[in-house]
């Protein structure tokens, strides 16, 4: 039985980055194998779900799902830690990585298959990845199939014609908060990671190599895209910062998160509880029409239940999500 955790991952799958991230900056001793050239046998044997990030514990557990992954660690690695220790500060960095989960991978995943300049470097990538020793006849085929499977499937995160202009100003106005907010600090949260880094960052870092997403992100956001590499290797540079600091920046990033995020997910529950086929909500900008999501229901529940354990202890975070509008969304 080996000691190291094994990640079956993509260098294209935000998910796995996020995980790789982590396990780099808690020092876990780990090996990376890309999942097209993992052996077939070793995968499906931890794998329920055809998904990556699938990690293999050196106890031969299965782990799947990037938050999951990092909380189960998180319980045998607790230093450097990434929660700040004001319950208030701790319950915002989940919001955050939460918001960069869903809503972060909605913006990536639409522009990453939606215009063709994007499609080709995407499929050519994810092409090369698959066959690393394969020549200019075999890559090209991969990437064929590769195009016509992944261009297909934008509408699960809502990426149509009619919501493309939306989703674009979206990001752009994400990196505009995130450039003010990163421009004299290093993480979300101050000199090291928090939770929420590992969330937003590894959605962004993927923005940051597609043709469109990261040709925004040099010309708008050049601290983002500095937070967004460094992601890639973080490390311990200082203390997480107090509420006082952070609060000229941090609070229109929640407040976008209260504009955006929160009604679109409190939407979707919505929409699942009622059977419906496809839901509209009515955000900054225009409606946004798309088929409810799943996995969002869920994961909206625990950080519901997660605030609902502080809330009535807590007046500090009850003000600050009340000024962001994101108390309406929480409870």
């Amino acid at each position: 039985m080996t000691e190291l955790y094994r990640i079956f991952g993509s260098e294209m799958s935000p998910y796995s980055v996020k995980v790789r991230s982590y396990a780099r900056y808690k020092g876990i001793p780990h090996e990376w194998i890309p999942r097209t050239t993992a052996s077939e046998e070793a995968y499906r044997k931890y794998a329920r779900l055809p998904i990556v990030p699938t990690v293999a514990t050196p106890q031969d557990e299965g782990l799947q799902d990037s938050t999951p992954i990092m909380e189960t660690l998180d319980a045998r690695f607790s230093e450097p830690s990434i929660h700040p220790a004001d319950p208030a500060l701790a319950f915002l960095s989940a919001l955050i990585e939460e918001f960069g989960d869903e809503w972060g991978n909605k913006l990536m995943f639409h522009h990453r298959w939606f215009a063709q300049v994007d499609q080709l470097a995407s499929a050519q990538t994810l092409a090369r990845l698959a066959q690393p020793q394969g020549d200019e006849a075999e890559v090209a085929q991969w990437a064929a199939m590769i195009l016509q499977r992944m261009s297909t499937r934008g509408h699960f995160v809502g990426s149509s014609p009619a919501n493309a202009p939306l989703i674009t100003g979206y990001y752009f106005e994400l990196l505009d908060l995130l450039e003010a907010h990163l421009r004299t600090r290093k993480y979300l949260f101050g000199g090291r990671p928090a939770f929420a880094d590992f969330g937003l960052g590894g959605q962004l870092y993927e923005c940051s190599v597609d043709p469109t997403c990261g040709a925004g992100m040099r010309a708008r956001g050049p601290a983002v895209l500095d937070w967004c590499h460094r992601m890639m290797e973080p490390r311990e540079d200082g203390p997480f910062e107090t509420w006082e600091s952070l609060a000229p920046t941090l609070k229109p990033l929640l407040a976008y998160i209260g504009r955006y995020f929160l009604p679109w997910t409190a939407a979707n529950a919505r929409a699942l509880e009622a059977g419906e086929a496809e839901f509209t909500v009515d955000l900054p900008g225009g409606a946004y029409t798309q088929p409810p999501q799943k996995y969002h229901a869920r994961s909206l529940g625990v950080l519901r239940a997660r605030y609902a354990a502080l809330a009535d202890n807590n007046a500090a975070l009850r003000a600050i999500l009340d000024e962001a509008g994101c108390t309406p969304w929480l409870t």
